[in-house]
């Protein structure tokens, strides 16, 4: 399956805003989100595994019959999806994404990071 980038950020924000201390995110808040119409619970699935995989999610559990928990977003996770989490940085972020011809999860950490900190030169006059 080919990973979508716009699939991880929407797992991220659900994430983000279904779990405190003491609350984990699960399928259900994923259909409630209303990003089931969007994505199939396949697809949804596939990339939280990747996103899991690549140290955006902690405490990822797949359970018998489909449904998944999912803890918390990792330090790193929260820190990409604050990076992401404006539309205007993120198609900025996409669009870069596209013209250099990657749309690894690692890339697009990457390129967020700079579009964000040429985002605070630009305010700083620098």
């Amino acid at each position: 399956m080919r990973l979508d980038p716009d699939c991880i950020r929407d797992i991220l924000v659900v994430v983000e805003d279904n779990t405190d201390f003491s609350k984990v995110a699960t399928t259900g808040d994923f259909i409630e989100s209303g990003i089931v119409q969007k994505y199939n619970m396949n697809t949804i699935a596939y990339h939280i595994r990747q996103a899991d995989e690549a140290g955006l999610l902690l405490g990822v559990t797949f359970c018998l019959g489909g449904d998944f928990l999912i803890q918390d977003l990792s330090p790193e996770g929260h820190k990409f999806l604050a990076d992401i989490r404006e539309d205007k940085n993120w198609a900025k972020t996409k669009a870069i994404a596209s013209k250099v011809g990657s749309t690894s999860l690692n890339a697009l950490a990457s390129i967020a990071t700079n579009v964000i900190s040429a985002a605070i030169n630009q305010r700083l006059g620098l």
